[in-house]
């Protein structure tokens, strides 16, 4: 069974989004993104505040992206490990199995953003990581050893603004929808 690891940076971390958005997306597209990740296995949420899912969370260290994962990376016992981005508001259960099982022997899995940043990673072991996030990260994860790249719609459709996420609406998640719906009437 795998363990996955989803960094948060907490519903104040969708800088882009309107604020008046931000906190209620945030958290209801990581809600879809739990609710994927539970469907396989272990999930820990690392993240700065207290969450009402049913998910380990981990204690944030306030470093960025990379020692966030690297947190949930020290409690982890169960391999392959994902790593999943917490702003990933259509993806489902049968995308991350294909991820796991794209993992070459001793290696990883990268699931590239259309940035060239990284949207997801799948580990044959937690020791292949290297906090390498950022612009070209992931063209940087994949160099990290036996690696393939993922190109999943799913993975590659992150959400920093909110055209990218009306871009989605069609495949968002079941949390992100209603929050979004939600959004809408209360402003009308």
């Amino acid at each position: 069974m795998p363990t996955i690891v989803i960094p948060f940076r907490g519903r104040e971390g969708k800088r882009r989004l309107p604020g008046e958005l931000r906190r209620p997306l945030a958290y209801a597209m990581l809600a879809d993104v739990a609710a994927a990740a539970l469907e396989l296995g272990r999930t820990l949420v690392v993240t700065p505040e207290a969450l009402e899912l049913p998910v380990e969370t981990v204690a944030d260290p306030g470093r960025g992206q990379g020692a966030a994962v690297e947190a949930a990376l020290s409690e982890a016992v169960d391999s392959p490990i994902l790593v999943l981005n917490a702003d990933l508001p259509a993806v489902t259960p049968r995308d991350l199995l294909v991820l796991l099982g794209s993992i070459p022997p001793a290696g990883l899995a990268v699931a590239p953003a259309a940035d060239g940043t990284t949207n997801a990673l799948a580990l044959s072991a937690p020791a292949l990581f290297s906090p390498l996030y950022g612009p070209g990260s992931a063209e940087r994860f994949l160099a990290l050893g036996p690696s393939r790249r993922v190109e999943l719609p799913n993975l590659a459709a992150d959400v920093d603004t909110l055209a990218d996420l009306e871009g989605l609406e069609a495949s968002l998640g079941r949390q992100t929808a209603a929050a979004l719906e939600a959004l809408r009437t209360a402003a009308r």
